[in-house]
């Protein structure tokens, strides 16, 4: 699908500011809201190894969808057309996902032989130490273009200062991009890839992810919060790449009961004055094992230029 013009570069100063999700509070939650929350995880837990369990993890696993989507982008020239990016987010490894259902997952990623993998966050479920269980997975891949992540509510709410994360994804090849950027090259044509704390519980900082971006060369956004898109789209990100939602993962007619976004970004692509969404389902679970007409998702994004 095509977006309607090249989106506008707009002065970072004057930009809206993406609204504060009810998520931020929830470090306030009250011990009732945290014991129920506990149970959930303990009985999700204790499912896992019994035949039930069995049950839901095939039931899950065979859901996975591995989406192929073409999105056009209004900058780039014809070094950057055909570039394959996968997205892989909302894993909630620890929450019915093992080490074992993480390295069936990433097998699927390197087959497709993507050029980018990007990580959109919430790896983990509810401990810091969840995050060793991605080692033996990541180490399946070797994208020719490298790995690189942001974190998510989850790592964010289980071990502020992110410590374990970000050493353990890096010993294994991926790069941190927490308010930063770096230039992606191919075929003679740059990319600027970004990538922002969470919106829920960290501190985003789209400026200083933006702050060596090339007025002519596209912009590759990740932010794991849909809602700061309504940032990323007044200044002319060419598309960002979020999830959180996993596409309200317990669905009734078309509608869910999770609140987790103020604007409607709830699943695929969304487009803004030529700048483009898109919002992955995600590949987990988080609380309860079960999935109701929002089938797990793996994007793969390939990008077509317009040059």
């Amino acid at each position: 699908m095509e977006p309607k013009l090249r989106p506008i570069r707009r002065p970072l100063e004057s930009r809206p500011q993406a609204p504060l999700p009810p998520g931020r509070l929830s470090r306030r939650k009250g011990p009732i809201a945290h014991g129920v929350e506990h149970l959930l995880l303990r009985l999700s837990e204790a499912l896992y190894p019994l035949p039930p369990g069995l049950l839901l993890r095939r039931r899950l696993e065979r859901g996975l969808v591995f989406s192929e989507i073409e999105l056009r982008i209004g900058r780039g020239g014809p070094g950057l057309h055909g570039l394959r990016i996968a997205y892989v987010s909302d894993l909630h490894a620890g929450s019915f996902m093992t080490e074992r259902d993480l390295c069936r997952i990433f097998e699927r990623v390197a087959r497709h032989e993507p050029d980018l993998v990007c990580l959109g966050g919430d790896l983990i479920e509810h401990r810091p130490e969840q995050v060793l269980l991605l080692g033996k997975a990541l180490s399946l891949l070797r994208p020719p273009m490298g790995m690189c992540a942001v974190p998510g509510n989850h790592e964010c709410d289980v071990e502020p200062g992110l410590n374990l994360w970000r050493s353990t994804l890096e010993e294994h090849g991926v790069e941190i991009l927490i308010n930063a950027g770096r230039r992606l090259r191919r075929n003679g044509e740059s990319l600027w890839l970004a990538g922002v704390d969470d919106l829920s519980l960290g501190q985003p900082d789209l400026a200083a992810a933006l702050r060596d971006a090339r007025e002519e060369e596209p912009i590759l956004l990740l932010a794991h919060h849909p809602d700061l898109f309504h940032e990323a789209s007044y200044v002319g990100v060419d598309l960002t790449l979020s999830g959180h939602t996993h596409a309200g993962q317990i669905t009734f007619f078309g509608q869910t009961p999770l609140r987790r976004t103020r604007l409607g970004y709830w699943h695929g692509r969304f487009e803004e004055d030529g700048a483009q969404l898109y919002v992955s389902g995600g590949a987990g679970t988080t609380w309860l094992p079960i999935r109701m007409r929002a089938p797990g998702e793996v994007p793969l994004i390939r990008l077509l230029t317009s040059d």
